[in-house]
């Protein structure tokens, strides 16, 4: 399972729902786009200090993902059959699908439009 931002952000928040949907999984992904976005988020939080040392432990936990070369053959595919389809979804959310479809890993995140994305499933809570 990969981990979306608002996973990351329900996580840290301590959502149970949530972590019942993780229970099913003996690991989890964490893709360094989420990681990054998380990171813009917290260079305005007041409880910077302490989502910091919490996002540290769950990076500690996780697989980290890395986008490499094929990555980017995915991230080309999906952008394309998403635009051929007039459905188009946020940059940093193709490179987590392209992520997805080379892995054959599931996204865990409330965003819908992942379930635009041929190939992908998606596991909300």
């Amino acid at each position: 399972m990969i981990l979306d931002t608002n996973a990351v952000s329900a996580i840290l928040a301590g959502d149970r729902q949530l972590g019942h949907v993780l229970d099913k999984s003996d690991h989890h992904h964490l893709p360094l786009i989420v990681i990054g976005e998380f990171q813009y988020g917290l260079l305005l939080s007041k409880k910077r200090q302490r989502l910091q040392s919490l996002l540290g432990r769950l990076e500690a936990d996780s697989i980290l993902l890395s986008p490499d070369r094929e990555t980017a053959n995915w991230y080309a595919q999906i952008r394309h059959d998403l635009k051929k389809h007039g459905r188009p979804i946020p940059e940093n959310d193709l490179w987590i699908s392209a992520l997805a479809r080379q892995y054959t890993l599931e996204i865990v995140s409330q965003d819908t439009h992942f379930d635009h994305v041929p190939g992908i499933r998606r596991v909300g809570w």
